[in-house]
């Protein structure tokens, strides 16, 4: 049975800071998914293991699955583009 990879937090937080874009700041954010602006800051920097709750509200708030948050792919989007792409009528 194959091992899951450990999850990179920092990697997770500079994803969830991405996703914070710089039009919203980390009071809006972290208000618009049920936790202190501090929270968000320790999770940001990746000095917390985020808890599924937390990653759940995120996604459906954002938009965005939980394999990104976690891993950065989203192997799903991934093949609706491919197969999007697959079916496109438009000549070169």
């Amino acid at each position: 049975m194959a091992t899951a990879p450990a999850v990179d937090w920092t990697a997770v937080g500079r994803r969830l800071r991405e996703l914070r874009g710089f039009e919203m700041t980390q009071q809006e954010f972290a208000h618009r998914i049920g936790i202190s602006q501090n929270y968000l800051s320790i999770m940001e920097h990746g000095k917390v293991e985020v808890g599924a709750e937390i990653l759940l509200r995120i996604g459906w708030e954002f938009g965005k699955s939980l394999e990104w948050l976690l891993t950065g792919e989203d192997r799903i989007e991934k093949s609706r583009r491919a197969a999007t792409e697959g079916f496109n009528t438009e000549g070169p």
